[in-house]
């Protein structure tokens, strides 16, 4: 799509609609009513668009960089209440859900990292303020649909977006070093003796397991402090993340069974038992 396109064309909805119909996002938005259902789905699209620019390989990083910032113009006429090319589709649910523009910048924020280079063993810090531009940000947008108060919405947008976002970490190693990319961090990586940065290198090493093992721990703190915000009882409708936080946790619990010593395997949940997580949340929350 290009800085020119007035709106996503129906032939791009329907392929990222068959990109993600097996996914567990698809399934938790399937659950939701129509209006929360289409507003999730036009965040997710502008998700999916802007990452698809980040990840452009066949582009240079000047043109990523421009695409982003054509994103970011765009954004600032949505809000002005002038036409806003690519992001027009983003409008009712801006109006319907009280969406804030931060947070979508917050998320193009987040492509630039990966544009301006390769994230390669990033340090702690950085790669928490990565997280929260491209997940928790995302997270404060979902909550909001989902109805939620503001500070108990922002708490968990906080925790579950980094429970996720570092379980996709986890479980994209092979597909990021694939592209030069390497998210493990620094810090991780030389408690378990291994101080290269260079993706294949590292995640070819056998003791890329126990810094993986480390990461586990800090996803598993988030996932249990995003348990507690939502057995809290705030109001809103919360279907939607107690489905994605059981899936994405399963997953994990699927990896440290399995380790990430190569030769990996990508974990993947079976039909019988993302059905079986989707009757659980359905009945006992």
């Amino acid at each position: 799509m290009t800085a020119a396109s007035s709106t996503p064309e129906q032939s791009d909805v329907a392929a990222l609609q068959a990109r993600i119909s097996g996914s567990s996002f698809y399934t938790a938005m399937r659950l939701m009513p129509k209006v929360e259902r289409e507003a999730m789905f036009a965040i997710y699209m502008f998700c999916r668009l802007v990452d698809d620019i980040a990840d452009d390989g066949t582009r240079p990083r000047p043109a990523r960089a421009e695409a982003l910032a054509a994103w970011r113009r765009d954004l600032d006429d949505l809000y002005a209440g002038r036409p806003a090319g690519q992001a027009s589709f983003l409008q009712e649910p801006v109006k319907a859900f009280g969406l804030k523009q931060s947070d979508f910048l917050d998320v193009i924020h987040g492509m630039e990292m990966d544009v301006a280079e390769d994230i390669r063993a990033p340090d702690l810090a950085t790669l928490g303020l990565y997280c929260d531009r491209v997940a928790v940000a995302v997270g404060r947008l979902s909550v909001r649909v989902f109805g939620m108060d503001e500070a108990p919405g922002n708490e968990l947008a906080h925790h579950l977006g980094r429970a996720l976002q570092l379980t996709n970490i986890l479980r994209d190693l092979d597909e990021d070093a694939e592209i030069g990319r390497l998210y493990l961090p620094r810090e991780l990586l030389s408690e378990a003796g291994i101080e290269s940065t260079d993706p294949r290198t590292v995640i070819g090493d056998p003791r890329v397991d126990r810094a993986c093992r480390a990461l586990v721990s800090q996803a598993i703190e988030h996932f249990t402090a995003a348990d507690r915000v939502m057995r809290s009882r705030p109001r809103g409708r919360l279907l939607a993340p107690r489905l994605m936080g059981a899936v994405y946790r399963a997953l994990l619990q699927q990896m440290l069974a399995d380790g990430w010593a190569p030769p990996r395997r990508r974990a993947r949940l079976s039909k019988p038992h993302l059905l079986y997580l989707i009757i659980r949340c359905s009945v006992f929350g």
